[in-house]
């Protein structure tokens, strides 16, 4: 006597699973450029190590004598597989089944999966595809009845979003809890041309007389560029790889530590390149990325949110392996102004950094709060502040390099005043509480409207303020800890990292 008759029903329900929604729906599926939602699951994943959960939950039909017939899946699949080793929960929303519909859903396996992934301390990987679990109407008729709004299990959501890191891949049209769940993360990926992301879809946006497609509704070039999503790729398989790589740079939870990782690239490299990198004219600009490039291990560098707040480079890189979070000016935006998107930026990453343990270096090329009537409609101000607020909240160490400008407020959230100012300043530098140019003519206007030749005053002011605004004169009263040879700045910031992850280390 064996129980092989009823693992041979367990065989015929996993086989109804592996269907999905269907042959039909799943070759509409592909015919649509998309992957069906297994696909994902192994372009994700390494290979072979994904073990499924509650696969044959469902909704079964039975005949009169109460056999299956057959077994509609859930529209949500979810279980445990590797991400280059690390265990991780790994989810996507089934679109063949009705749409990720919160009809063909089973609420309790999303509530499980995002519990595996904090009370297990792994990562979470939302694969989105519809309304993920969300509402349809047909439901009401179902329950015969409507309901007052809730989400079951969003706290737990809110949970993961303090424990452990959290990837959203926004794999097609996106709207309700589906782009609340695509928003609830560190970390977030649309396909350019394939996703979209709503609160409401074109058919209910019409209704209020605003007609629209998908796309122009909410496609990655309007919420890849408002900050509502992190980045825009091309591809699905090119979103699997950027979460892959997001995730290589963080801890499996919030108490643990990132892992550093072997490297054959000296951290004594000085890259002569970096000597004229900064133009001594000050309205010419420079690339910051050929920076990074040259100061962080080479090929290490991993840019998140590159087409909003655009003003800050927000990065992962690694120095002598050791993995770090940048933040960077970039003067070929707003000439490296803080406006109010990027300090929203700012802020969000530097308490990313914080809450997972990476040290940040900041590489500062920063003129101030972006000026004008745009700027105070924003509320550029406010923003500002809690950025900042954010830089001196943080607890994980940070160095700073001063390349060029620092100015006023924004100038001054470099770094926690406060602390120990582990700082570098370059030849470049140029700092104060506003920039030179321009505030000669604000502070000497009386002056010089009286004199008989204004402009050859003002060019005489101008030079007299220029000796005092010299760098080596900060340093004389120890304004400034240590102007570098720009050269130096990529074993300084080597030695730098040993030193935090020595102290990381020991609060472990």
């Amino acid at each position: 006597m064996t129980w092989q008759k009823e693992l041979d029903e367990l065989a015929r329900r996993q086989a109804f699973a592996e269907q999905m929604g269907g042959a039909e729906k799943v070759e509409r599926q592909h015919g649509r450029g998309k992957l069906d939602a297994r696909q994902r699951i192994a372009g994700l994943v390494d290979a072979g190590s994904f073990r499924e959960i509650g696969k044959i939950a469902g909704r079964g039909s039975y005949d009169e004598n109460g056999e299956l017939t057959h077994l509609a899946a859930s529209n949500y699949i979810f279980g445990r597989g590797n991400i280059e080793g690390r265990p991780a929960v790994i989810t996507a929303d089934d679109f063949t089944v009705r749409g990720g519909a919160a009809d063909a859903s089973i609420h309790r396996k999303m509530m499980q999966a995002e519990k595996m992934a904090h009370e297990l301390s792994i990562p979470l990987i939302r694969m989105i595809d519809g309304t993920g679990g969300g509402g349809s109407v047909k439901t009401l008729e179902q329950i015969g009845a409507t309901y007052v709004p809730a989400v079951p299990g969003w706290g737990d959501v809110v949970t993961n979003l303090q424990e452990v890191p959290v990837v959203a891949l926004a794999l097609g049209p996106t709207a309700g809890l589906g782009a609340a769940r695509a928003v609830a993360s560190h970390y977030s990926v649309m396909v350019r041309g394939l996703s979209q992301i709503f609160a409401a879809g074109p058919a209910l946006v019409e209704a209020i007389g605003e007609a629209s497609d998908k796309e122009s509704l909410g496609g990655s070039e309007i919420h890849t560029r408002n900050g509502v999503i992190d980045d825009e790729v091309a591809d699905e398989y090119a979103a699997f790889s950027a979460a892959r790589r997001f995730l290589s740079y963080l801890p499996g939870h919030a108490r643990a530590l990132a892992a550093r990782t072997i490297t054959d690239d000296s951290p004594d490299r000085r890259e002569d390149a970096l000597l004229d990198l900064v133009p001594r004219d000050p309205k010419q600009v420079y690339s910051m990325r050929r920076a990074m490039e040259m100061l962080f291990d080479t090929g290490s560098i991993f840019e998140m949110g590159r087409l909003w707040g655009r003003a800050a480079i927000t990065a992962f890189a690694r120095l002598d392996g050791y993995p770090v979070a940048v933040l960077a000016s970039d003067p070929s935006f707003l000439g490296g102004s803080w406006d109010a998107k990027t300090s929203e930026k700012v802020e969000r990453f530097v308490k990313l950094a914080d809450q997972f343990r990476l040290p940040i270096v900041h590489l500062v090329d920063n003129p101030g709060f972006m000026i004008g009537k745009h700027a105070e409609v924003t509320g550029t101000i406010r923003y500002g502040v809690e950025a900042m607020n954010a830089i001196y909240r943080a607890h994980v160490p940070l160095a700073s390099i001063i390349m060029r400008r620092a100015y006023g407020i924004a100038g001054s959230a470099m770094s926690n005043a406060d602390n120990f100012q582990y700082r570098f300043a370059w030849p470049s530098g140029d700092w104060g509480s506003l920039p030179v140019d321009g505030g000669i003519e604000v502070a000497y206007k009386a002056e010089i409207a009286a004199a008989d030749d204004p402009a050859g005053h003002l060019a005489a002011i101008r030079d007299r303020l220029n000796k005092v605004r010299s760098p080596f004169r900060s340093a004389e009263i120890f304004s400034v800890e240590d102007i570098i040879d720009p050269r130096e700045t990529r074993p300084l910031l080597c030695e730098f990292a040993d030193l935090a992850w020595r102290k990381l280390n020991e609060r472990a």
